[in-house]
C-alpha cells in the first residue's frame, strides 16, 4: 500500500510539473487571406507540443501587450484615416479555455499605431502612431477597459533617408525601470526622447528630459532595458545597428554602437526586434531585409555586447520574437513566409537550435506568452 501511495505521489508531481510547463502563445497578425485577427495556441515547454486554441477577429492587431495579471490583452489596430484612424482594443483573457473576449476600443490620436506598452502600475498604456509621428497615453480601468486618451505628444522634423525619413515616424515607447520616465523612439527623425512620467496622473511633461540623436539615417525602431535596469539598448532599423547605453537616474550614456548584420553583408538591414534574456546574459535582435537572421550577443558586466553568432530564422521577414516563460524556447514570427519557427535556446552560449516545430499562420507579427494556471 505504501509503495502504491508513493507511486501516486510521484505521478502527481510529474503531472503538476507538466502543467506548469504549459503556456499560451498569443499571435498578433496583419489581416490577409490566411489571417484575420489574434490567434491563441497552447505550447508545452517539456514536449514542444503545439495545439491551436482560439481565434478572435480584429483589424490588423499587429502589436500586443499583456497585463501583468494575464487577465487582459491590448492590441493596436494598425489602420489609418485622415490622421486619426488608429485604434487600440482591449480584451479579457480566460486562462481556463484560452479565449479572448472584446471589451472596448479607443482612438489612438493618429494613424497606423504600431506599438503599445503598459506602465509598471498597470493603470496606463502608451500607443505609438507610426504614420502620424506621435504617441498617446490612455488610462486603463480595473475591468480592463480603456478610457479615451489624456495626452498626445507630437514630433516634428525629418531625416536624411528621403524614402523612410521624410517625416516623423514614432515606432515605440518604453517606460523606465522605476516608471518615472517614458522613452519615445522615432525612426523618422533619428531621435530617442525621454519625458518625465507621473504614474499617479498619467501626465507626461511636454518638455523632454533628454534628447539623444542617433547617427543620421540610423532609423531607431525598438528600445529595451536590461533586467538589472543598469543598461538600455536601442535597435536601429535602417543601419542594422544597436546603440548600447548605461542608465542611471533617468540619464542614458552611450557606451557602444555595434552592427547586427553578418560579416560582409551588403543588403538591406530592416532590423525589427530586440530583447534581452531574463538572466541578462544575452541580447537578441532580428534582421529582415535580405538577411532574415537573428543576431545573438553576449553582454558583459559593463553592458557591452560581443557577437556570439547569427541564426537564420528559416523564413522571410522576421518581425517580433519572444522567449517562452521557461526561458528555454524562442519563437520567431516570419511575417512574409506565413510561419512561426520555434527554437530551443542553448544556455551555455546563447545560440539557437531549430526544434522542427512550426506554426503555419498568415502574416504573423507579434508574439506574447501567458502562463497556463494549474
Amino acid at each position: 500500500m505504501k509503495k502504491i501511495l508513493i507511486l501516486f505521489f510521484y505521478l502527481f508531481i510529474i503531472k503538476l510539473n507538466a502543467q506548469n510547463k504549459e503556456n499560451y502563445l498569443l499571435i498578433g497578425t496583419y489581416n490577409s487571406p490566411k489571417s484575420e485577427g489574434i490567434y491563441v495556441y497552447r505550447f508545452n515547454s517539456l514536449t514542444g507540443k503545439i495545439d491551436s486554441v482560439s481565434m478572435t477577429k480584429s483589424m490588423n492587431p499587429s502589436f500586443l501587450a499583456v497585463a501583468a495579471s494575464g487577465k487582459f490583452v491590448y492590441a493596436v489596430n494598425e489602420i489609418e484615416k485622415d490622421g486619426n484612424g488608429g485604434n487600440v482594443s482591449a480584451f479579457s483573457f480566460d486562462n481556463k479555455n484560452g479565449n479572448l473576449s472584446f471589451i472596448n476600443q479607443q482612438l489612438t490620436g493618429g494613424d497606423n499605431p504600431c506599438h503599445v506598452k503598459i506602465d509598471k502600475t498597470g493603470k496606463w498604456i502608451s500607443v505609438s502612431n507610426y504614420s502620424s509621428g506621435n504617441f498617446s497615453t490612455l488610462p486603463l480601468n480595473k475591468d480592463g477597459s480603456i478610457n479615451s486618451k489624456i495626452q498626445t505628444i507630437q514630433n516634428t522634423g525629418s531625416g536624411i533617408n528621403k524614402e523612410r525619413q521624410n517625416e516623423p515616424h514614432l515606432h515605440c515607447t518604453n517606460f523606465s525601470p522605476d516608471n518615472k520616465f517614458l522613452y519615445s523612439v522615432d525612426l523618422g527623425i533619428d531621435k530617442l526622447i525621454s519625458y518625465s512620467f507621473n504614474e499617479t496622473t498619467g501626465n507626461i511633461n511636454n518638455t523632454a528630459s533628454q534628447i539623444i540623436n542617433t547617427k543620421p539615417g540610423a532609423g531607431p525602431r525598438h528600445f529595451t532595458f536590461s533586467p538589472s535596469g543598469k543598461f538600455a539598448y536601442l535597435l536601429e532599423e535602417l543601419t542594422g545597428t544597436i546603440s548600447a547605453y548605461s542608465y542611471g537616474k533617468g540619464n542614458l550614456n552611450l557606451i557602444q554602437n555595434i552592427s547586427t548584420l553578418p560579416a560582409n553583408f551588403k543588403g538591406q538591414a530592416g532590423s525589427a526586434e530586440i530583447l534581452v534574456s531574463s538572466d541578462g546574459k544575452y541580447l537578441y535582435a532580428s534582421n529582415r531585409g535580405e538577411s532574415n537572421t537573428i543576431a545573438i550577443f553576449k553582454i558583459d558586466s559593463k553592458g557591452k555586447l560581443s557577437l556570439a553568432g547569427h541564426q537564420s530564422t528559416l523564413g522571410i521577414a522576421p518581425r517580433n520574437f519572444n522567449f517562452d516563460p521557461t526561458g528555454n524556447y524562442l519563437a520567431v514570427a516570419n511575417q512574409n513566409s506565413d510561419e512561426i519557427v520555434i527554437f530551443k535556446i542553448n544556455h551555455s552560449n546563447g545560440l539557437l537550435i531549430d526544434t522542427g516545430k512550426r506554426i503555419s499562420i498568415g502574416k504573423p507579427v507579434c508574439l506574447r506568452w501567458i502562463k497556463i494556471q494549474p
